[in-house]
């Protein structure tokens, strides 16, 4: 007991010391300190709405996907599984407005992509009528092939991320000439990623990662450069939740992940206005 309190009174005369010192002969040691502990601090961005949604009993199948119209306040989430309805729809803040289950058999995928004019919301299922400007999809492990490609997403930029599943990477393509850019694998050599989306300032990425069932919020690189991966924060959640696909709240910041295991949909919300989440 006598040892540790003498470390303690050690310990206390060195901080001392490093206060007095940096204060009066401008020292860099104790504001290298300081900043690894606002560092470490910032890591936790993101809390868990537990009160989101307000009716849960509404999930009667595997939640596949979600997006969120940010313009309208109203979350969509697609669900599989047999007479159940298929799309549900929820407010921001967690309260059941309406489902459907015509004109969609199996969703995957789901997009919010509303005007001040006209909701509209566009759903992965038996196909679509698009036409094709530019197309990558073979298969192969080199760049621009792919192994499940299996979420999508465009930065303010003009370019396409892509999570390409199967080769533990993400790619990166110019939206207008497909011409491949480079790739992402270093954050990913446990698995790969299954879904991708960019926080509201365009400075991050959320990642989730489904047999982990991890979330991690990526430094996105800046423009004419790809760089490697750099993960500032994770989000573990329980086992067996597998988080499918994820979106973004693009005026909150608020990130809503479609949980296949869990057969749930859960929010989670930044925990201040200066974490990844937001943008000045």
């Amino acid at each position: 007991m006598a040892r540790f309190w003498v470390c303690v009174a050690g310990a206390g005369f060195l901080l001392a010391f490093l206060v007095l010192h940096s204060r009066f002969c401008g020292s860099p040691v104790l504001r290298n300190i300081a900043f690894a502990v606002s560092w470490r601090t910032e890591k936790i961005l993101y809390r868990l709405d537990v009160d989101w949604p307000k009716h849960p009993e509404y999930f009667s199948g595997t939640t596949f996907c979600v997006a969120v119209d940010s313009l309208n306040g109203l979350v969509y989430i697609g669900q599989r599984g047999d007479n159940i309805p298929k799309i549900l729809v929820f407010t921001e803040d967690g309260y059941f407005l309406r489902a459907w289950n015509y004109t969609v058999d199996t969703p995957h995928g789901i997009f919010a992509a509303s005007t001040l004019y006209e909701q509209s919301i566009w759903i992965t299922d038996v196909g679509s009528d698009f036409m094709i400007l530019w197309l990558h999809g073979e298969n192969g492990t080199g760049p621009a092939k792919f192994n499940i490609p299996h979420s999508v997403t465009v930065d303010s930029a003009g370019r396409v991320w892509v999570a390409d599943r199967g080769n533990k990477r993400i790619q990166v393509f110019d939206k207008d000439t497909g011409e491949w850019l480079g790739a992402w694998n270093n954050c990913f050599t446990e698995e790969g990623p299954s879904s991708v989306r960019f926080t509201p300032d365009g400075k991050y990425l959320i990642v989730a990662q489904l047999n982990l069932s991890r979330l991690s919020v990526v430094a996105a690189p800046p423009v004419g450069s790809i760089g490697e991966c750099s993960v500032i924060s994770t989000i573990q959640l329980a086992d067996q939740v597998l988080p499918h696909l994820l979106e973004v709240d693009k005026k909150t910041g608020a990130v809503y992940v479609a949980e296949i295991g869990a057969k749930q949909v859960q929010k989670y919300v930044p925990l201040n206005s200066h974490v990844p989440a937001f943008g000045s």
